[in-house]
């Protein structure tokens, strides 16, 4: 019979190789040091050195002045000046940007990263500070039913900013909602802008994952700077005040 060169160092790698499957790896010693962060540590001269160029150029960018806020606005629940703002330039922008009608706009509470916005020069990074997270502004087609559920988490957690929508709080669920000033129809058909955060099930929206996403990658963020170079291309400033678009009765 003639012997198979190959065939013994084969045989050699397949048991080495199912040997090797079977081993596992234990621990044995974990090690970790806490490092105070204080005044008392040494700069790092070079460090500081190395990254003077970028930290002044990031600077430079940041503070560049982009509008101007009439009023302090706040961050606040069910209703605030602030938020009314942010989803006014959402609803604007979503128009503009998906060419298309588009009902209304929303966005989380948690969104909001800072609690007021003062009045007088508004920054670039001040916008920032707004908005870090890179959110798209996304629309969904909506069913009067899941507004009216989506509404309902919203109520839930003590109100959220919204335009094109009024509604009431009552036993934390959103009643007499009125979207552009007409009560919300069962079987009508919305289209509501939002971010894909919460569009993809986030803060209890779990009604709205599996609903398709018209998305052309537009982050949240833009579209403020966006809308704060119409607001400047007609003559106005950054405003906004409370209109009773959310309000709790008993």
């Amino acid at each position: 019979m003639k012997k198979n060169p190959f065939l013994i160092p084969v045989l050699i790698v397949l048991a080495v190789a199912g040997t090797s499957c079977n081993t596992t790896y234990k621990s044995q010693q974990l090690a970790f040091y806490s490092y105070t962060i204080n005044d008392s540590l040494q700069k790092d001269t070079a460090l500081i050195n190395f990254l003077a160029p970028y930290k002044t150029n990031v600077n430079s960018l940041m503070d560049a002045v982009i509008g101007y806020a009439d009023v302090n606005m706040e961050k606040k629940m069910p209703e605030c000046e602030l938020g009314n703002f942010l989803t006014d330039a959402y609803l604007h922008m979503a128009k503009e940007k998906y060419k298309t009608n588009v009902d209304a706009a929303v966005m989380n509470y948690g969104g909001i990263r800072i609690n007021q916005l003062a009045k007088g020069e508004v920054t670039r990074g001040k916008i920032f500070e707004i908005m870090p997270f890179d959110n798209l502004l996304i629309l969904q087609k909506l069913k009067g039913t899941v507004v009216q559920e989506f509404l309902d988490i919203i109520a839930a957690d003590g109100g959220w900013p919204v335009s094109g929508i009024t509604m009431q709080i009552k036993n934390g669920k959103a009643v007499n909602v009125l979207i552009d000033g007409k009560p919300i129809e069962p079987e009508k058909i919305y289209s509501i802008a939002n971010s894909d955060y919460v569009a993809n099930g986030g803060n209890d929206a779990n009604m709205l994952k599996d609903i398709p996403q018209l998305s052309n990658g537009y982050l949240m963020r833009d579209a403020i700077f966006d809308y704060i170079k119409y607001l400047k291309a007609i003559g106005k400033n950054i405003n906004a005040k409370i209109e009773n678009r959310v309000i709790n009765v008993e």
